[in-house]
């Protein structure tokens, strides 16, 4: 076999092929074998028919087209490693010569990884936020902390903001009553913005068994995007009460003894926290500063491919799940479709060139990934799903998906590299030394943000 590359862009090459056809010889062999399973001709048992027999009753070309089919894809894997290529997705294969007992030669067209060259990023510097915990933040953090252990009880006076009041529900459109828009019972918290728009106004000033009527538009259900007449009844009234801010309630709602202790230790949650969310910033300015010093070709087809793939998601996951259109998703937004259009590309040119860049990075810093790695950024993925890690783990192997999952750990610890060598200060020009542990794992959940639904962009996927 004999094979040339011929460039055709950054991200597109076409193969030409010449296989001689003693090359074929298995593959012919196997052709017979297949039509002898398929075929029976009167006077040959099944599978002992000779081949100038089935040469002579079915053709020599059924023969050649099934070899050929089986042929392609070995001798086009054999070319493209010859090539040392990184194809993207499925070729485009042209058979541009085929004669019986001579050669077989085929061109295949498909896209590929562009070579990149990664500069020196060590003067890369970004700015963040500085880690500050406020009296304002200490404050929110306890009295959420109060919300929780709030109790209420029922009053005898119209409701008002922050009460807990019990409702009964029935949502008309256009005059019939919805078969799942009758509920009994619910309890709502006034302000909370939990059920549908206006009915906070509806029920403030509402006494137990008065009702009032209104008009919104269905969040969810069978009837979901359209205005319903709805009729609330209340059915009581309850006030919230907030324990008092002192040492029992520190024992209530803590390990602690005294106030001043879970204070304290609130403080500390909240500056650990903003650490995190400081390291999250750091990983994310750095990654755009790295991009803008990297010039990344994106295939065409992959950016097509991965711009349905993300709208797919957002339209038939996300916003089924919410019982929203695409439509009603974007009024709700304030977008038109071209904006959104822009908006999804953009999205998918910076995941894409995330993954390419990352990637040649992890080559050029022989970055590997240690079982350790691996089970950590597995258990947290099995978190986020919603499964429990043994589940989590049989569905990545049975779906083959293990590389995708080391391929996005290698990439955060290739971004944690180039935040290592960056300069990183905070907004008071004080240079910030990031935790290691923090920021590989940040640097994980940064790229996999920046990626979204990229990962069908990597070259397992793509060719599998």
């Amino acid at each position: 076999m004999k094979s040339a590359v011929e460039t055709l862009n950054p991200t597109r090459v076409r193969l030409t092929v010449e296989v001689p056809f003693e090359e074929l010889k298995d593959s012919l062999d196997a052709a017979y074998k297949k039509i002898n399973q398929q075929v029976t001709v009167k006077g040959f048992r099944k599978g002992k028919i000779p081949a100038r027999v089935i040469d002579q009753r079915f053709g020599r070309g059924a023969v050649l087209e099934e070899a050929v089919n089986d042929a392609l894809p070995k001798f086009y894997t054999e070319a493209v490693n010859e090539a040392e290529l990184s194809p993207l997705g499925q070729p485009e294969v042209d058979i541009t010569e085929l004669k019986d007992g001579e050669t077989l030669n085929f061109t295949a067209e498909v896209d590929i990884r562009p070579a990149l060259e990664i500069p020196d990023y060590s003067g890369i510097e970004v700015e963040v936020d500085a880690v500050e915990v406020t009296d304002e933040d200490l404050e929110k953090s306890v009295e959420q902390l109060r919300e929780r252990f709030a109790s209420t009880s029922p009053v005898e006076r119209a409701a008002e903001d922050g009460d807990v009041v019990t409702l009964d529900l029935e949502a008309k459109v256009d005059g019939e009553v919805l078969e799942d828009g009758v509920a009994q019972g619910v309890s709502y918290t006034i302000g909370s913005g939990e059920l549908l728009d206006g009915i906070d106004d509806a029920v403030k000033g509402l006494s137990a068994d008065q009702d009032a009527t209104f008009t919104s538009e269905l969040k969810g259900g069978s009837a979901a995007g359209k205005e319903a007449e709805v009729t609330v009844k209340v059915t009581q009234v309850a006030a919230r009460e907030l324990p008092a801010l002192d040492d029992e309630f520190a024992q209530l709602a803590s390990e602690f003894d005294t106030l001043d202790e879970l204070k304290a230790d609130s403080r500390k949650r909240l500056a650990n926290m903003k650490q995190y969310d400081q390291a999250t910033q750091a990983q994310e300015r750095v990654l755009e500063k790295l991009l803008e010093l990297v010039e990344v070709p994106v295939p065409e087809k992959l950016l097509e491919d991965e711009v349905n793939t993300r709208k797919h998601n957002l339209e038939h996951h996300q916003l089924g799940q919410m019982g929203l259109t695409l439509d009603k998703y974007l009024e709700l937004q304030g977008k038109t479709a071209e904006e959104f259009e822009t908006e999804t590309r953009e999205a998918a040119v910076k995941g894409i060139k995330t993954q390419f860049v990352l990637d040649e990075l992890v080559k050029k810093e022989n970055l590997n990934v240690n079982q350790e790695e691996l089970t950590e950024h597995l258990m947290r993925r099995a978190a986020s799903s919603g499964m429990s890690p043994d589940q989590f783990a049989q569905a990545v192997v049975e779906g083959g998906q293990v590389p995708l999952l080391v391929g996005e750990v290698a990439r955060g610890k290739a971004l944690a590299v180039v935040v290592e060598a960056a300069t990183v200060k905070d907004t008071n020009g004080e240079v910030i030394d990031l935790d290691d542990e923090d920021e590989t794992e940040a640097a994980v959940e940064t790229v996999e943000a920046a990626e979204g639904a990229a990962e069908t962009t990597d070259e397992e996927k793509a060719e599998g």
